[in-house]
């Protein structure tokens, strides 16, 4: 089903310049729309600012983990074992699960806790980071759907532990 649901979304890559276009947009500049979106709220103070500060450290952990899980799973990236046409150059590392994604939804969790309007906003843009790294022929939709479980679960554990503590902190 995994490889199905590829390459029927492979098949389209490669076919609408524009909709190329902003698959290579998305998957490689997405992550500087969270960057300025951190940065205004960091500037912004109160409650905004430690919004920023959790979205950046569920990152750092979001990162972490994704390393120790590709050292611990090696799952082949689809165009190693299928013809695909890669959009952008890629890395031969583990597939599962998409950094990308990982880092992506769990910022965007924690930022949807502190300001909805902003999270819901991310939290698209995170799903369509995803899955521009499918179209780009990167990552299987099983690496994407578990990257965003992942980073979504270390958003949630970051926002909940930060609560517990200023909870006892009161």
């Amino acid at each position: 089903m995994d490889l199905k649901i590829f390459k029927a979304i492979s098949r389209l890559s490669g076919r609408m310049a524009f909709i190329d276009f902003l698959m290579i947009l998305i998957s490689n500049k997405a992550r500087y729309l969270f960057l300025f979106v951190l940065a205004g709220m960091w500037l912004a103070r109160g409650a905004s600012r430690t919004s920023a500060k959790k979205a950046a450290a569920a990152s750092l952990i979001a990162i972490f983990v994704n390393k120790v899980i590709k050292i611990c799973y090696f799952r082949p990236r689809p165009f190693i074992k299928t013809k695909v046409g890669l959009l952008i150059p890629a890395k031969r590392d583990s597939s599962f699960p998409s950094k990308h994604t990982v880092v992506s939804f769990a910022a965007s969790i924690v930022i949807f806790y502190g300001n909805r309007f902003i999270g819901r906003i991310l939290l698209w843009v995170s799903g369509l980071t995803g899955f521009s790294r499918i179209w780009a022929g990167h990552h299987y939709p099983s690496d994407v759907i578990g990257g965003a479980l992942i980073g979504a679960t270390i958003g949630w554990m970051t926002e909940k532990c930060s609560m517990e503590k200023s909870k006892a902190e009161h």
